[in-house]
């Protein structure tokens, strides 16, 4: 029979508590580093960090995790289509270019 500590199982619950509010709601921490030699900025990073859940980050607008193609297979298909769609437009505005070009060593007639 495991030993179990007294308060122990409410720990675990507070957590668990914790942890799904966190995620419903989200938390966003933000903070910049700077490294400065005789009062001249020489690098600063910038860092925001955002944890909530897959839900809710689509909600406020975040799913970039959807168009990455090493995250998501979907992307990779969707990436592949949008090239074929790209590539048949650059060939279509190609063949316009080369129908308004005049041939090297032809001339135009002027009127």
């Amino acid at each position: 029979m495991p030993l179990e500590l007294p308060g122990s199982h409410q720990r675990g619950t507070g957590l668990v508590d914790v942890l799904d509010r966190v995620l419903d709601k989200g938390l966003v921490i933000a903070g910049d580093i700077k490294v400065s030699l005789a009062e001249v900025e020489l690098l600063t990073i910038r860092i925001r960090l955002l944890v909530c859940s897959l839900d809710k980050a689509q909600e406020i607008g975040l799913d970039w995790w959807r168009y990455d193609r090493d995250l998501s297979s979907g992307a990779t298909r969707a990436s592949i289509a949008e090239h074929d769609q790209l590539r048949a437009q650059l060939q279509e505005l190609q063949a316009r270019v080369d129908a308004l070009s005049v041939p090297r060593g032809a001339t135009r007639r002027r009127r």
